[in-house]
Formats: structure tokens, C-alpha cells, sequence
């Protein structure tokens, strides 16, 4: 196990979560993105523990946890965090997601908000429609499921070796473990299926901010964006702003989808702020009518 912290595994709905541990205090959770693992904190998690008990779970299907034959959809995903809540004797957090892990915890408000405390989002998922092409072409039908294992199992290796920074500026010894839970068999239809959930061929057909009236009260919630993000494109945190009440948005210089570790001083700083802010306005989301059909939608475009 290459845990961070003091490392933990718990049985959920069938299957095991492995998470790492740090700190004391009150707990935050951090979900990581899609094909990726809790190590994306691994910079930021021993700033962040100065102050909260740190909880950093591998979604079901990626990292060091269970691989089911499961739906892996965002409610389905929603619900193992919850249950994982459960066993450890945590009934409420501050949430801090990441991308994929961003779209979980948007979720959890709607399905699981007695869980949540704050909601921080860092290059968020599920704000908008824009994603990157791959991620696209992934969830093409049939030929997205033919060519998303070759991509993973060849492609991927050669571009974390030759590109480094554009998944964070991996150090080899990451690039080992990221490559390692990445071949561990099940993970091609983990991702194929999370992806499959929330995005088609003209993008993200999964997206929050339409259910949000559904929740009687908003949690405090944050936004944090590298401005040079080829992901997901830092003008959905924008557009969020223009129509919202109450979140704020921090940006990133010469920094792209990992801002927790390109910029990790500066955004554990900003993240740290959010969360022990004892003034934080409530939160009320008005998505712009022309967009009401293109929001959270069970189907593709």
C-alpha cells in the first residue's frame, strides 16, 4: 500500500475504500479526480492537517480500492463516500473535490447534504459543458470502449514520461504508483463507466447547477481554477460567479488542472481561509434560463 498518512481500508456496499489519514481536528475530505488516486493531495494534505483531520478516500474503482462490477455512476459514487462516512464514525465534513471528485461531492449536496459541511471545488467538474477532447472521445460510443484500455495501458505511460507537468509535474516515484493502480485489472471499465455517467461526444451532459434549487440551503461554497486549465475551462468557474450569490472564485498563473499541485502553497493557504471564514454569505445559484435544458439531464445532448 502507498497510502499517505496513516493508511486505512474499510468495507462499503461489497467492495473496500482505501484511504489515507492526517491530523486532527475537524475532518475535511478530499475526493480526487477520474483515474487518479488520493496521492493528488500528497503536497497539500500535510499543510492542510495543520488544521483539520484530513481524509482522503480512492473513489471505488481507482487507486488502491476495490474494483466492482458497479455502475459507477455520481449518485452510485455519492453513495459508497457517504456509507464510507458512515463506518468511520464521521457524520459530517467540509468537502474538498477535484475534478471528477468535484461532480462527487456536487452530488453528495443533492443526495447526501446532511453530510456536508463546506464545499470547496478545485477545476471542477459538472459546472459545465466544455471538457477536453480525450475525455470526449472516450465516451464515444463502442469505439470509446476499444480504444480507452490502449490509451491507459500504452499511451498513458509515454505521456507521463515525456510530459510530466501535464498531470501535475508527477515525480517518478508517483508516476511508478499512478501506473501501477492504473493497470490493476477492472480499472479500464471503472473509468469507462465513470466517464460514460457524465460526459458524451459534445461533452459534459452531467451538471449541477440546474438541481440546485432543489436544495433548501446551499452549503458555503469555493471555487478554485488554474487560469491555463486544457480540461475543463476555467470560464465555467466564471460563468458560475455571474450568476450566483455568495461563492467565490480564486484563479492560478501558469497553472493548469492541478492546482493542488502547482500552486499547492497558495491554494492550501486560499483553501484554509474558505473553510475557517466564520462570515461566509449563504449561497444561491440562479442558472441563466437559456441553459435550464442542458443541465443535469439523464441523457446525452
Amino acid at each position: 500500500m502507498n497510502l499517505l498518512g496513516k493508511g486505512h481500508t474499510t468495507e462499503v456496499l461489497g467492495t473496500y475504500i482505501a484511504w489515507g489519514e492526517m491530523g486532527t481536528g475537524y475532518p475535511l475530505v478530499l475526493l480526487h479526480g477520474i483515474q487518479d488516486s488520493h496521492r493528488t493531495w500528497r503536497r497539500a494534505a500535510p499543510l492542510l492537517a495543520r488544521h483539520f483531520r484530513v481524509l482522503m478516500p480512492d473513489l471505488t474503482g481507482f487507486g488502491d480500492s476495490g474494483r466492482p462490477d458497479a455502475p459507477y455512476t455520481l449518485s452510485w459514487h455519492a453513495e459508497t463516500i457517504s456509507k464510507w462516512m458512515e463506518s468511520i464514525g464521521v457524520e459530517k465534513a467540509h468537502f474538498c473535490g477535484h475534478s471528477y471528485g468535484a461532480g462527487v461531492a456536487e452530488w453528495m449536496v443533492l443526495e447526501q447534504r446532511q453530510r456536508i459541511d463546506r464545499l470547496a471545488l478545485v477545476s471542477a467538474g459538472g459546472l459545465g459543458r466544455q471538457v477536453a477532447l480525450g475525455l470526449r472521445l472516450a465516451a464515444f460510443p463502442v469505439l470509446g470502449q476499444k480504444i480507452s484500455p490502449l490509451v491507459l495501458r500504452f499511451v498513458l505511460p509515454t505521456v507521463l514520461k515525456l510530459l510530466p507537468g501535464a498531470f501535475g509535474h508527477m515525480e517518478p516515484g508517483e508516476i511508478k504508483i499512478f501506473l501501477k493502480w492504473n493497470s490493476v485489472p477492472g480499472t479500464d471499465r471503472a473509468f469507462q463507466r465513470s466517464v460514460e455517467g457524465v460526459i458524451n461526444i459534445f461533452g459534459q451532459y452531467m451538471q449541477m447547477t440546474q438541481r440546485s434549487d432543489e436544495i433548501l440551503e446551499m452549503p458555503p461554497v469555493a471555487l478554485f481554477w488554474g487560469k491555463d486549465d486544457p480540461v475543463i475551462p476555467i470560464r465555467h468557474g466564471r460563468e458560475i460567479i455571474k450568476y450566483s450569490e455568495g461563492v467565490t472564485l480564486k484563479t492560478y498563473r501558469n497553472c493548469g488542472h492541478w492546482p493542488q499541485l502547482d500552486a499547492t502553497d497558495l491554494f492550501s493557504k486560499d483553501l484554509i481561509k474558505f473553510l475557517e471564514d466564520p462570515n461566509r454569505p449563504p449561497v444561491h445559484i440562479h442558472p441563466p434560463p437559456q441553459k435550464k435544458r442542458l443541465f443535469f439531464s439523464t441523457a446525452g445532448a
